[in-house]
């Protein structure tokens, strides 16, 4: 195998990562819609549709997010690595990572390294694991 082989099949990978990543954010979008509409007209009423939608519709474009990176990364190693290419990649891993830990922050309506201790509060126990 030629690197240009290598290089070329690599950027069909990291095409399809991306139409994939593309894909679950508008299949995401859509299912949280239909969601919020029957979660509204049938079962929890509008405001705990709201919630669910918000959160349904950030955990879609979250998983789209991670693949879309991923993507980027492969595309980046498939063309011949430049200061000037891993600059661009490192800045967007780094609007892509702020934006998929706020999102995770609006969904779980918390901190990532406080998770543990809500969990612990929902089973009746201290943040260090003693029971209360």
């Amino acid at each position: 195998m030629t690197r240009q082989t290598i290089n070329e099949a690599l950027e069909w990978i990291a095409t399809g990562i991306e139409v994939t990543g593309v894909g679950i954010i508008v299949v995401g979008a859509i299912a949280a819609s239909l969601v919020f509409v029957y979660g509204g007209l049938v079962t929890v009423g509008w405001p705990g549709a709201f919630r669910h939608y918000r959160a349904n519709l950030g955990r879609g474009i979250l998983l789209g997010l991670e693949l879309l990176v991923a993507a980027d990364i492969i595309g980046t190693v498939a063309v011949t690595p430049s200061l000037e290419n891993l600059s661009i990649l490192g800045l967007i891993v780094l609007i892509r990572t702020f934006l998929s830990f706020s999102l995770e922050v609006e969904i779980e309506g918390r901190w990532p390294w406080r998770r543990g201790e809500t969990e612990a509060a929902q089973d009746g126990r201290s943040p260090t694991g003693e029971r209360f």
